[in-house]
């Protein structure tokens, strides 16, 4: 009852194992005494043996209650326990035979011996393992206290760099729709500047048939301009292209600087391929022709950053067929103003 006691008091520090093991310690020790005490009678071989075994069958079965009170207490020492079990009962046994057992006792005293020494190793060893895990706890502890500090700084940040982020992107969008005001300003300008540009053209050009406005590009038929096949400008092609000069830099002197036009200069060929080594394909000679008359203009006064010259081949043509009058047709320089 005492230590029942005492395990109450520290049951708040003590595993369940440990008053286990205390208990096995006890009972270990009793036996031992048991055997001392049964030695003693042996060696009197009197008449009050079996007072003696009497006296160690009730504290056998008062040890025997002891232990079935100590099974609830950890799960962990049910094997032990039975095992203690299985001892006792063996005990009982060697009681009624202990004049010619006498002279095993001292082996079996040897081994409760070394079985109390190997649960002491382990308890010593149980006691190591939880240190170090408690020590693991503890650092795993200051570890999540470090991260947790690291996520709030970086969410402190992150809201205030979406904050800016929204404050940046407002600014954007502001400038983008000042942009794009300005920029529909300078388109509608232009294309003021265009239509002027086109009527001067129309005037100056107004008796040849060859030449012509579709839509917002002025149409020179290649013929006008080039020799079948060829990139070299014809007379007349150069008096029409001078023409077309003069009236390029008239249009520079009106359009004010801030904005930015150029005047795209584009060649077209009919469907009929090309092999030859100065042009393998319509590509070559689409290009070629587009940068002859570009290098004139140049030639003429005309800026050079206000010049785009591109070739198409056969592959954009104004109308689909394979009659004369249609590849007549889509054989041509086109001009075009446009903003860069």
């Amino acid at each position: 009852m005492a230590r029942r006691g005492r395990s109450a008091e520290y049951g708040e520090f003590w595993p369940g194992y440990v008053d286990v093991l205390s208990t096995l310690l006890l009972v270990v020790t009793f036996l031992l005494s048991v055997f001392m005490i049964s030695q003693y009678y042996v060696a009197q071989e009197s008449s009050g043996k079996d007072t003696a075994l009497r006296r160690l069958n009730r504290q056998i079965a008062e040890l025997t209650n002891i232990l079935s009170l100590e099974k609830g207490k950890a799960k962990s020492a049910e094997d032990e326990l039975s095992a203690l079990q299985a001892t006792l009962a063996a005990l009982r046994e060697d009681n009624s035979r202990l004049t010619s057992l006498t002279a095993g006792t001292d082996d079996k005293i040897k081994g409760a011996t070394g079985q109390i020494a190997a649960l002491a190793s382990e308890l010593d060893e149980n006691k190591k393992l939880s240190a170090e895990a408690q020590s693991k706890v503890d650092l795993l502890n200051q570890q999540l206290l470090a991260l947790r500090r690291q996520i709030a700084a970086l969410n402190e940040a992150l809201g205030a760099s979406e904050a800016k982020d929204r404050d940046s992107q407002d600014r954007i969008k502001d400038m983008g729709l000042r942009l794009n005001a300005a920029l529909a300003r300078q388109v509608q300008e232009l294309q003021r500047y265009r239509s002027d540009f086109f009527g001067r053209l129309r005037d100056s050009l107004k008796d040849r048939k060859d030449i012509r406005v579709v839509g917002d590009r002025f149409v020179f038929q290649s013929e006008v301009l080039f020799p079948s096949g060829q990139a070299a400008m014809l007379p007349e092609g150069l008096a029409a292209i001078d023409q077309l000069a003069q009236a390029i830099l008239e249009l520079e002197r009106t359009i004010p600087g801030e904005i930015e036009w150029a005047l795209q200069v584009d060649g077209h060929t009919d469907t009929r391929p090309i092999a030859s080594p100065q042009f393998p394909s319509n590509w070559e000679l689409s290009t070629a022709r587009a940068i002859s008359v570009v290098r004139f203009l140049i030639s003429r006064g005309v800026p050079a950053r206000r010049l785009v010259a591109a070739g198409y081949g056969e592959f954009q043509p104004l109308e689909e067929g394979g009659t004369e009058d249609v590849l007549r047709r889509n054989r041509r320089i086109e001009l075009k103003l446009t903003n860069r």
